[in-house]
């Protein structure tokens, strides 16, 4: 008899919120096991970073692990600075909420955790479609930060580069929550909303997408709203 397949397993950027969750749900059902990377990086509540706890044991992750980068020192953003306000009511152009290079940092961090843990898969919750209209949510980043992974790092110049994969990046908010459906995604767990506070808000651009998504796709979201 020959010995049991090797396990596939991945690095998953955890942050809390719908679409990470969707992604964690997505390679539970795939069979990988799954080390999550959550960065708590000064942001203006810590719920999230609850989230992706409660999703990272939902799922049994192999490895979780929360790593601290305080993004409020550079300031510029409604979600770091506290003087700046979380628009309400859907924003146009790029908003407030957009954390300089949040996500080619988180993807950096990422790349090095994934080297040292002998992993070439890295998965993100990143979506070009129903989103806030971050630029680096977008299939040009994802392309170019893979060119990046092949040129940064030992496993890229020894021809293992990690490979960063975005699932959800061309997908509706409503069709991202299906698939999440059908492959048993905790969305009670999760946390999207822009505000800390005991219930989401419903009205800041997260809140808005989600409710969005929910309800094109004829579904109730599980968790409580003080405006919905």
């Amino acid at each position: 008899m020959g010995g049991e397949a090797e396990m596939k397993e991945a690095v998953l950027l955890l942050s809390g919120g719908l679409d990470s969750t969707t992604v964690a749900a997505i390679l539970n059902s795939q069979g990988y096991s799954i080390r999550a990377l959550t960065v708590d990086y000064g942001q203006r509540h810590i719920r999230e970073i609850e989230a992706a706890k409660s999703v990272a044991s939902h799922f049994k992750v192999k490895e979780h692990v929360v790593m601290h980068v305080d993004f409020s020192l550079i300031g510029g953003s409604a979600l770091t600075d506290m003087s700046l306000s979380v628009p309400e009511g859907g924003t146009s152009g790029i908003p407030v909420t957009y954390v300089p290079a949040r996500n080619a940092v988180f993807l950096s961090l990422a790349l090095a955790f994934s080297e040292t843990r002998q992993c070439n898969e890295i998965y993100t919750g990143i979506n070009a479609i129903d989103y806030s209209g971050y630029p680096d949510c977008r299939p040009e980043f994802l392309e170019a930060f893979n060119r990046l992974a092949r040129l940064a790092t030992r496993a890229g110049v020894e021809g293992k580069p990690a490979r960063v994969i975005a699932p959800l990046i061309n997908m509706r908010k409503a069709d991202i929550i299906r698939a999440g459906i059908a492959v048993g995604a905790p969305y009670g767990l999760s946390w999207s909303c822009y505000n800390g506070r005991e219930k989401a808000c419903g009205l800041c651009d997260s809140c808005l997408l989600r409710l969005k998504g929910f309800m094109e796709a004829g579904l109730e979201d599980p968790i409580d709203y003080e405006n919905k």
